[in-house]
């Protein structure tokens, strides 16, 4: 008798001899012992899962002797003929060979004629997907509404090519992959039986190259059997199927943990021994490095489906969480870039050696390098080291730093809770100005000079300072400079030559840390210096990038008030809209308007612009209008005006509803809190910006 190889011998006949795909098998058991047989069975599933073998044993059910059953006999001449696969009434057709609308329609034509000899006849249409779209046609009444005696047993590998219509006919049956321990399981029952040694690493590496088909298993074992002269032993399954030996790459991750450079490169060497893909053995070691990370997330979420849990458990001990994440980054960069290596093994080694070089330091004793103090004050650091290296404070306090500075007088000793004081600021940086600025009152300074400190400005300053005490101290002038047409200091940026003398003056300290982002404000003359402005004279509006229109001196009537209706409506924006936004309507004659611009919005208006305005209000109203435009201060309100009313009055009405909220009011009074008028936005505000 000629030899008969494991995947046909170790077939199995009936139900209770299927591995796995238990969910299929309970749903069709019940169906045959209850007789509720559908007339359509569709079948999916990877190659090798059992697909063909469930419909045979199907066909064995409905027609053995001994009546429809989940169990069937296996001895009777309907079972006997179904196994060796010459049962009339059991019609096994390859829809690979058989994709056109003819043959399918031969096979249509015999539906109608009753079985030869079993109960039903059953056609067993295997990868079904590769029918023509007239074949699926032509077999969908059949397959909906098919004779008593007719059943259609369908499999394909692909569902998603098979129409809705005929998926809609069928009960569909989606069989699983077979995992590596359960193809493990089998093959070890089958070696068992068979009487061919084995051992267990070669089992796995059949599992795992099986890849879940267990047809293929049996294959790759026979083809191990022979390959092994009988034996199937893990050394010679490795080399058949050209795998990486599995520890190998355990070597690699011990190498890395005890940061043994030379043992990294001997384990590459016996890697490159094998001559293996070297992006497989990276991938190889991603797959340990993500099991390792289950391990130490959950032990028992650990698989065995490679042989290794023991190994991977005790690599999850003595690996540190964070290593573990820096080597899979670092194996997954190495990945991409592998390709661009001149030399694979070469492009390997770099990403090993860059886990050795750049993994994080666990240990106390590791060497780490000191961090520089690139933007970072030394006092801060080491407050100590400061004193020592400057045993006198210089006269001048950097910009944007918020030391603890004394009343006008000298003091013995800091007050707990004193008011910043700004140094004076004069035009030109000469050392003649910094000397005789405050000083941080410290225990080992000078005493001030009184006739330096005593200035009229400073009581009002620091009344205004502690009324807020949010904004960030800054160098401010004395009365004496601050002047408004001064734009040598005003216009230049500040905190770049205030530091730039703070360290010509003092080298023993260096900048401390900067302002916040929302302190930082446009470099112009009323932006950069309005918190000054509200130190040295009464309290003004916050500036804006824009500064906001001034009042009209009489509210829009007439015709006015009717150009105050139109500017919403009109296609325009940009600067055109902005020149409109600062007109008013004075005369209409016909179709000739006359129209007032504020001067001070001159410098936007040209030609152009008003040929663009002329052509939007002829857009709106259908027919030709002549524009004339003449550039005089508006007396009624322009629509920009009426904008800005109507921010401030809805500015008006937030704050106003802020500070009457009883909750704000006793937030005041019980922690002596400050609102700040500059962070109120009206809700209108809030919702058009987001």
């Amino acid at each position: 008798m000629s030899y008969q190889v494991l995947a046909r011998k170790w077939r199995p006949r009936s139900f209770r001899e299927m591995v796995g795909q238990t969910h299929v098998l309970k749903a069709l058991i019940n169906a045959l012992d209850s007789q509720r047989l559908h007339h359509a069975y569709l079948f999916t599933g990877t190659r090798g899962v059992g697909k063909t073998t469930i419909a045979r044993i199907i066909a064995k059910c409905l027609n053995c002797e001994t009546g429809i059953t989940s169990t069937p006999c296996g001895e009777c001449s309907v079972c006997r003929e179904i196994d060796e696969g010459r049962f009339v009434d059991l019609i096994e057709i390859d829809a690979a060979s058989r994709t056109k609308v003819e043959d399918t329609r031969e096979l249509l034509d015999n539906v109608q004629y009753a079985p030869s000899r079993g109960r039903f006849k059953v056609y067993l249409i295997d990868e079904v997907h590769m029918l023509s779209s007239h074949s699926f046609n032509a077999l969908l009444k059949t397959l909906e509404e098919p004779p008593p005696y007719v059943k259609f047993i369908l499999a394909t590998t692909d569902p998603q090519k098979l129409p809705a219509t005929i998926l809609s006919r069928c009960l569909q049956f989606s069989l699983k992959n077979m995992t590596p321990e359960r193809v493990v399981e089998h093959l070890t029952h089958v070696l068992g039986v068979e009487q061919v040694p084995f051992e267990d690493d070669a089992l796995w590496l059949l599992g795992r190259a099986a890849d879940g088909s267990m047809r293929d298993a049996m294959s790759l074992t026979d083809q191990a059997i022979a390959f092994g002269e009988g034996k199937v032993m893990a050394a010679d399954v490795r080399a058949m199927l050209g795998t990486l030996d599995h520890g190998q790459v355990f070597d690699v991750l011990h190498s890395l943990i005890e940061g043994d450079a030379k043992a990294l490169l001997e384990a590459v060497r016996h890697l490159a021994e094998q001559g293996p893909d070297w992006n497989g053995v990276l991938s190889e070691i991603l797959n340990v490095l993500h099991r390792v990370a289950i391990a130490q997330a959950l032990p028992e979420g650990v698989d065995n489906g490679h042989g290794d849990r023991d190994r991977v458990l005790a690599l999850a001990q003595a690996l540190p969480a964070e290593d573990v994440q820096f080597y899979y980054q670092m194996g997954l960069i190495g990945r991409r870039d592998l390709p661009l290596a001149p030399d694979p093994r070469g492009g390997f080694e770099m990403v090993l050696l860059r886990m050795l070089a750049f993994r994080p330091a666990d240990t106390t004793d590791a060497p780490r390098q000191p961090l520089k103090t690139v933007g970072i004050s030394q006092a801060t650091v080491d407050s100590a080291n400061s004193v020592a290296a400057a045993p006198k404070v210089a006269p001048v306090a950097p910009a944007a730093v918020a030391p603890v500075v004394p009343a006008p007088v000298a003091a013995p000793a800091p007050e707990p809770k004193p008011e910043p004081v700004a140094p004076v600021v004069v035009p030109e940086p000469v050392v003649e100005a910094v000397a005789v600025a405050p000083v941080v009152d410290l225990p080992w300074n000078d005493p001030v000079e009184p006739e330096v400190v005593q200035q009229p400005a400073v009581e009002p300053v620091l009344e205004t300072a502690s009324e807020q005490p949010e904004l960030p101290p800054m160098p401010m002038p004395t009365p004496d400079s601050v002047v408004p047409d001064a734009p040598e200091w005003a216009a230049a940026p500040i905190p770049e030559p205030s530091v730039a003398e703070v360290d010509a003056a003092t080298p023993g300290i260096d900048d401390d840390e900067p302002p916040l982002d929302e302190d930082y404000i446009e470099p112009d003359i009323d932006s950069a210096y309005s918190y000054l402005d509200e130190l040295a004279s009464e309290h003004t509006a916050e500036p804006t990038p824009e500064p906001e229109p001034e009042p009209a001196a009489m509210p829009a009537t007439g015709l006015a008030l009717q150009w105050l209706e139109l500017f919403p409506k009109l296609p325009i924006s940009g600067m055109t809209g902005s020149i409109a936004a600062n007109c008013t309507l004075i005369a209409v004659d016909g179709d000739h308007w006359l129209l007032h611009l504020d001067p001070a919005h001159s410098a936007l208006f040209n030609a152009t612009q008003q040929r663009r305005l002329n052509d939007a209000l002829n857009q709106f109203h259908g027919r030709t209008l002549t524009l004339t435009m003449e550039l005089i201060k508006p007396e009624q309100e322009t629509p920009a005006q009426a904008a800005s009313r109507r921010r401030v009055n809805r500015q008006r009405e937030a704050e106003e509803s802020i500070h009457g909220d009883p909750f704000i009011q006793q937030m005041m009074q019980q922690f002596d809190a400050v609102v700040r008028n500059d962070t109120i936005e009206p809700v209108e505000a809030l919702v058009s910006q987001g």
